[in-house]
């Protein structure tokens, strides 16, 4: 039986084995970009993700560098090798390119960034680090997040360097700090959020005295810009594993101060109201999202799935027949929804489709076993718009119940809903529901200009659209015509009564 060195040794022989691999297919641009740094009298090397994907056996197009020299240099180096170059990060030390390259049969799109070694912190109000340039990569490498992001690669001699341990921890799957974490943390209080998204992403477990870290510093978190904590939650949301980097951002008291609504999730419960866990229920729920999911990962759809139930604790009833209940806890959940979205900078239009598919999660359940009417199922479609894929996954989604008989009952129910939306369709255009008639036929036929009786002759066609379905040319307009005549007794009627009792309306 092998012991546990000869394990490891056989781990890191294996990680070492996938980064020549790894590194040989991208040589071709990396050696190229290297030898040009060397002929200006830089030294170069491949560092941090690059590096640690490069062993994982999983480097993709985007390549990370360092070098000694500074951002000027860099740019007189890069700017006739690279096909495009862009400056945007150069205040902090970084410039990125993009170069097409031919690597074995293919032509391949490489997306760069070179940046000059340096330090960086935080002081206790800035949310901005202050940047200073190093001399060397050891004290570049000093100042990575975490070790397995500490290695470097220098070129184009292809030197292995690892002053941290990070080969190991990479073999070992787990993530610690180079320094203490509370040095590493202070530094950069985002690294808290980042420990969180490398267990996600990576499936690493987080070493005890960087969870305590954690713990202890998660105030810190509160200096860093709502844009750069948006960031790593989207790339922790979108991770392979996203549970269980959220469920480390709530144990370590992170959560608090980015996605308060989460862990206030976990309602307590006692023996004479028990209900179920709402923080597990939509731990699941994003999971069962994940795995409808078509076309790689979705941000919306696992937004609406992590928030679909946070307006749950505002709503909470506890009825006289020992019963909890979360009447409209939809819409509520909706309205903070868009608050927690805006707050943390999302765009408007995410945070409209997020806010709306919390909103209608629930609006199936009013499905029953089937007894809406073809006017209900075109309100559903209409609703969701071009959300409607999302929301059949997040209903679908929302079933986690353990009752494998009622679970059942709901996907059938669910089947019938979107075969008679499918029906319908065929039938009647459903994507794009509106009137028959549209404003200028409208404006035409009752010989009016722009204004809001169009708008209330439009809504009131697209109503009769709903309820009927097609009515045809010749039946919307006496439908028109007959909604008109109606309008304007009820508009002469409101004249007259204001002229009788107040006489000086008519002057």
């Amino acid at each position: 039986m092998p012991n546990a060195n000869e394990d490891k040794l056989s781990a890191l022989s294996q990680v070492q084995h996938r980064a020549v691999s790894e590194l040989l297919r991208v040589a071709p641009v990396a050696d190229d970009l290297a030898r040009r740094f060397e002929e200006a009298g830089f030294s170069l090397a491949l560092v941090g993700g690059s590096v640690r994907d490069a062993l994982l056996g999983r480097l993709g197009n985007d390549l990370d560098f360092t070098t000694d020299a500074r951002p000027e240099d860099v740019l007189k180096i890069i700017r006739p090798w690279a096909d495009a170059v862009w400056e945007v990060g150069i205040a902090f030390g970084t410039v990125a390119a993009q170069k097409e390259a031919r690597v074995g049969d293919a032509d391949r799109s490489f997306q760069i960034e070179v940046t000059t070694y340096r330090s960086e912190a935080y002081d206790r109000t800035s949310r901005k680090p202050e940047v200073s340039y190093g001399d060397n990569i050891e004290q570049d490498l000093v100042r990575r997040d975490f070790t397995v992001n500490a290695m470097a690669v220098a070129l184009p001699e292809k030197e292995f360097i690892d002053p941290h341990g990070g080969l190991e921890d990479l073999a070992a799957r787990v993530l610690r700090t180079p320094g203490t974490p509370e040095e590493s943390f202070s530094d950069d209080p985002l690294r808290m959020m980042r420990a969180a998204r490398f267990a996600a992403q990576l499936d690493f477990e987080v070493a005890p005295d960087v969870i305590t870290a954690m713990t202890e510093m998660a105030g810190r978190l509160e200096i860093v810009s709502a844009e750069r904590v948006r960031d790593e939650l989207n790339k922790l949301i979108l991770s392979a594993h996203p549970r269980k980097g959220l469920t480390l951002l709530v144990d370590t008291g992170l959560a608090e101060h980015v996605l308060p609504e989460l862990p206030a999730l976990r309602l307590e419960s006692d023996e004479h109201h028990r209900h179920k866990d709402v923080y597990e229920h939509t731990l699941i729920v994003l999971e069962q999202a994940i795995a409808l999911e078509e076309e790689g990962p979705d941000l919306t759809l696992r937004l609406a799935a992590l928030l679909h139930d946070i307006g749950k604790p505002r709503t909470r009833r506890f009825e006289d027949d020992g019963r909890v209940s979360f009447h409209h806890h939809e819409v509520v959940g909706a309205k903070m929804t868009k608050k927690r979205m805006t707050a943390l900078k999302y765009s408007n239009e995410l945070v409209k489709d997020v806010s709306r598919l919390v909103e209608l999660h629930l609006r199936f359940h009013g499905y029953g076993t089937g007894e809406w009417t073809d006017s209900a199922v075109r309100r559903y479609v209409r609703d969701a718009g071009p959300l409607l894929d999302r929301l059949h996954k997040l209903t679908r989604s929302d079933c986690t119940t353990r009752n494998k008989r009622r679970a059942a009952a709901l996907s059938r129910a669910y089947d019938g809903l979107e075969e008679r939306i499918d029906e319908l369709k065929e039938q009647e255009e459903l994507d794009a529901i509106r009137p028959d008639l549209d404003g200028n036929q409208i404006m035409e036929i009752l010989g009016v200009g722009p204004g809001p009786a169009v708008g209330k002759a439009y809504k009131h066609l697209l109503e009769l659209r709903l309820e009927n379905g097609p009515m045809g040319y010749d039946a919307a307009v006496a439908a028109l015509r007959e909604w008109w005549a109606k309008e304007w007794l009820r508009t002469c009627s409101g004249v007259m009564f204001h002229v009788k009792h107040d006489p000086a309306r008519i002057r």
